[in-house]
């Protein structure tokens, strides 16, 4: 009795002190973000928030256009492989359950989510930026082949495995008594997907739709290889681009002078808020979804 009673406090303090640690240290990356941006979160105020200028010769910083290809191309990315994502997730977690076939797309689902950043932008720069040229030179609009939607299609390739394979097991989960009784009132192996299996997995594929989009705000290499790297903001979505992951990657190590560094790294502290505000609103909405079981 004495001994389950330490082993169970033991583990409690473990657990308690872990979570202290992830909390320190988000707290830690905040604090470090806003002591090295202090000087542009003084120097430029709110006018950093809504400037579309981002010229380091003449000293001025805007992040307005960095924010806009942010989040076209994580959400255009998230609405062009959500229904992929979808119809893997059933095709593997209902129609597929077991057999060979199952176990080959599994794992190449899954070998999909390892494949490193930078071997999806050259495929985007050897294989796709080609293809957008084709295209955009048939609908008329200038052939850059870089730009916002060929930085989309390659974040949508790779932010297909996350939604996907979270989507997979809660379908699995999903009780057979539920379907079951579905079928024996008559309903179609389709009515089944529609109005049982959906809605009572609906909580953890927004739990995989998040993951998904939270890829997509931070995902840096890929992006910076096929975006374009334009400082302006986007007139359509065929133009180049930027996202506030790629102008990091692309000026941090120009950045020299105080204030040039001190905006690039506020641009890291409001990627680290929007990120924040967003999966705050996905968790709300998940436990919305969960109620409404």
């Amino acid at each position: 009795m004495m001994l389950s009673f330490n082993s169970d406090r033991l583990f409690k303090t473990a657990m308690f002190v872990s979570g202290g640690i992830v909390l320190a240290v988000v707290i830690g990356i905040l604090a470090s973000l806003i002591v090295h941006s202090s000087q542009a979160l003084r120097e430029l105020g709110l006018g950093f928030l809504v400037s579309s200028t981002w010229n380091p010769v003449v000293g001025k910083f805007g992040a307005v256009p960095f924010v806009i290809g942010t989040l076209l191309t994580s959400f255009t990315a998230l609405a062009v492989s959500l229904p992929f994502s979808l119809a893997i997730s059933l095709f593997l977690g209902e129609y597929f359950r077991e057999g060979r076939l199952s176990k080959v797309l599994n794992y190449m689902t899954d070998l999909l989510s390892g494949i490193p950043s930078v071997i999806f932008g050259f495929w985007g720069l050897l294989f796709l930026v080609p293809l957008m040229r084709k295209a955009e030179l048939a609908l008329n609009v200038p052939p850059y082949g870089v730009g916002i939607l060929t930085a989309s299609l390659v974040l949508a390739v790779m932010i297909i495995p996350f939604t996907s394979s979270i989507g997979r097991e809660v379908i699995r989960l999903v009780p057979q008594d539920l379907k079951e009784a579905a079928y024996s009132l008559g309903a179609t192996r389709f009515e089944v997907v529609k109005n049982v299996i959906i809605p009572s997995a609906r909580s953890g594929i927004a739990a995989g739709i998040l993951l998904s989009l939270g890829r997509a705000l931070g995902e840096t290499m890929a992006v910076t290889m096929v975006i374009g790297n334009s400082n302006f903001i986007p007139r359509s979505i065929f133009a180049p681009g930027n996202t506030m992951a790629s102008v990091i990657a692309n000026e941090f190590t120009e950045a020299t002078e105080n204030l040039y560094l001190s905006s690039i790294i506020e641009i890291g502290l409001l990627l680290f808020v929007i990120t924040a505000v967003i999966n705050y609103l996905g968790v709300i909405i998940m436990k919305k979804l969960s109620f409404e079981k």
